[in-house]
């Protein structure tokens, strides 16, 4: 379904436009790869969506399956078809339910307990029609357990304790566990045997390093051994890299080998089929998408041309290995579903469009500089559309392990047509280009990341793309806090600042974060305890009076990853200072801004600001 073309007669009839122009992400097939469910925001926020796969002819409308009102942010379906598990968004906050729900939208039920408390989702049993739910500590030093639960009576039996686990795949007859644990980008994987109740280590280098994605699978033939894992991962190598670890109770000492590696990408995307034959591999190359469908009975791969998009996201492999359905975006498109024939690498959009606005969107580049250090650093160029004299504004993602890529965004695009050219880098601590570069910023290296900014906007006027006295600095959750970061530590750099859900105070956001948060952050932050003088240095809080530009900081009312209170300490410093702070608060929402009256309201405010004040 697609509505009216729009021509934007102004920067507000653009922002409502881009804003509404809705997605389709996050597909989950059934078992003869027929049917999609899928998350889509076409009504004004995400929700499940259920659909037939059609490759030709005409193809009916979705059916949406309603049972919340909070947002959906994950579907899943069922082993026997029979249902549907999703992760809900507790008031569009962090925390988040687990509810099953028929395909048609019948006997719709919460089965994590109640609404108050985080719990995860995880896969359905391969073999039956259980899902696993993962419970994270709520107090310091609790362990998390991950249950296995039935939908229809939302009994529980409980399937793994840790630290900080997830359970990522289990066998075909769930005697095999694969768990991921360990803080953030200190990982480990390994294969629990149920039967024996004993673990083994996937990987032969534990410590520093990640794991995505690994799932266990029957052996190729001549192995040797039953069953296998691939994993994605850059645990004891430079890259995420595809392994395989052979998995033999009566042999554990089978060494994991290395199967597929790129020197200029990242293994960001993995899925097998039943019989673990055919793999599909989504690599990273410096923010594009790369596809290969890979034969592990012959260990010989073939690429994929022609990916609809520069970004492929939440890739499925059908369970018979003829299908692959993903969702593909760019700059100048939101998400929409593709599906793959594995056998003819064709391809079919199965998802409905919305209708783009009758303007020119920008195509950003690809730019490459030198911090202060000598460190490379990309990021993307988004010049103005229109005439800015100068005016620029630095977008600094969240994470840091997130990435900035050349998808979808209103909101770079909105400040482009207004005149303010956006320039979005990947500063030390970003996902997506090797281990070294990931850990680059942890802990006491944290000052790299700073100078990474300031190189950032050296760079844009040293391309004439900004007036050295007309650069913003910008950015939400950690970015939020390199933006307060750069405003206090390096005064004089930027004339502006829009701090989005971003920490004020390292150590009140210890303090008050979410308790699983606190535990993971240790590795990326430091300690709140051992390393409490560094944080209280790193913390803009400490050094408000510095900050003497317009500052705008918004934040979710509900939001407890960063919790509120960094919003509110940092606006009552500055106030109390009389320096120029503005702040909105967005009623409803968390860490996300999941709905769309809040992103319209966010993007059409920061633009107003940023207009007023550069």
């Amino acid at each position: 379904m697609t509505g009216p073309a729009v021509t934007a007669g102004g920067s507000g009839d653009l922002a409502a436009a881009l804003v509404g122009a809705w997605g389709s992400w996050g597909p989950s097939m059934t078992p003869d790869a027929a049917r999609v469910a899928f998350i889509s925001d076409r009504g004004g926020a995400p929700e499940v969506w259920v659909q037939d796969v059609v490759l030709e002819g005409p193809r009916a409308a979705p059916t949406r399956i309603r049972f919340t009102d909070d947002p959906v942010i994950s579907v899943s379906w069922s082993a026997d078809s029979a249902w549907l598990a999703c992760a809900v968004a507790t008031d569009g906050g962090v925390r988040t339910q687990v509810w099953v729900v028929r395909p048609d939208g019948r006997d719709a039920r919460r089965i994590s307990g109640p609404p108050e408390r985080h719990v995860e989702l995880g896969p359905w049993t391969r073999s039956g029609h259980r899902v696993v739910l993962t419970v994270p500590s709520t107090e310091v030093g609790e362990p998390t357990r991950a249950y296995l639960a039935d939908p229809a009576s939302g009994e529980l039996d409980l399937l793994a304790v840790g630290d900080l686990i997830h359970v990522l795949d289990l066998s075909a007859f769930e005697r095999m566990l694969v768990v991921r644990d360990g803080r953030r980008g200190h990982e480990f994987c390994v294969v629990v045997d149920r039967e024996t109740d004993t673990d083994h280590p996937v990987l032969p280098h534990p410590g520093r390093g990640a794991t995505d994605r690994a799932f266990i699978r029957p052996a190729p033939p001549g192995t040797g051994a039953p069953a296998v894992v691939y994993a994605a991962t850059e645990v004891g190598l430079p890259r995420l890299q595809l392994v395989a670890a052979p998995v033999d109770p009566d042999d554990w000492s089978r060494p994991t080998r290395m199967l597929a590696a790129r020197d200029d990408a990242e293994l960001e995307g993995l899925d097998g089929d039943d019989e673990g034959r055919l793999l599909l591999l989504v690599w990273n190359v410096a923010g594009r998408s790369e596809l290969e469908l890979f034969d592990t009975y012959t260990e010989t791969s073939v690429p994929v041309p022609g990916l609809p998009g520069a970004v492929a996201t939440s890739p499925v492999l059908s369970r018979d290995g003829s299908s692959v359905l993903l969702a593909v975006e760019g700059p100048l498109r939101p998400r929409e579903l593709w599906h793959l024939d594995t056998a003819t690498l064709a391809w079919t959009r199965v998802s409905d469009v919305p209708s783009l606005p009758a303007v020119a969107l920008v195509q950003p580049s690809l730019e490459r500089f030198r911090s202060l250090d000598g460190l490379e650093i990309t990021g993307w160029l988004y010049r103005a559309t229109a005439t800015g004299a100068g005016r620029a504004m630095l977008h600094l993602h969240g994470g840091p392990e997130s990435q900035e890529r050349p998808t979808f965004s209103p909101q770079h695009q909105v400040m482009a047509a207004a005149g303010i050219t956006v320039f979005a880098p990947n500063v030390r601590g970003s996902s997506g280009f090797g281990r070294e570069f990931v850990h680059a910023d942890d802990v006491q290296k944290r000052q790299g990341a700073f100078d990474d900014v300031t190189a950032a906007a050296q760079h844009l006027i040293g391309i004439g793309a900004a007036s050295a006295d007309r650069i913003a600095v910008t950015g939400r959750s950690y970015g939020g806090y390199l933006t307060l970061a750069a405003l206090a530590f390096t005064p004089g750099v930027f004339a502006a600042g829009v701090d989005i859900c971003g920490m004020s105070h390292l150590l009140t956001f210890y303090a008050e974060t979410e308790p699983w948060i606190a535990a993971a952050a240790v590795t990326k932050y430091g300690h709140p305890d051992h390393d409490k003088k560094f944080l209280r240095s790193i913390s803009p809080l400490a050094k408000a009076e510095r900050i003497d530009v317009p500052l705008l900081v918004v934040h979710g009312e509900l939001d407890t990853n960063v919790p509120i209170g960094e919003a509110h300490r940092i606006v009552a410093a500055l106030s109390e200072l009389e320096r120029p702070v503005e702040y909105l608060e967005l009623a409803g929402e968390g860490h996300e801004y999941r709905r769309e009256s809040s992103r319209l309201a966010l993007i059409e405010r920061m633009r107003e600001f940023l207009l007023r004040v550069l």
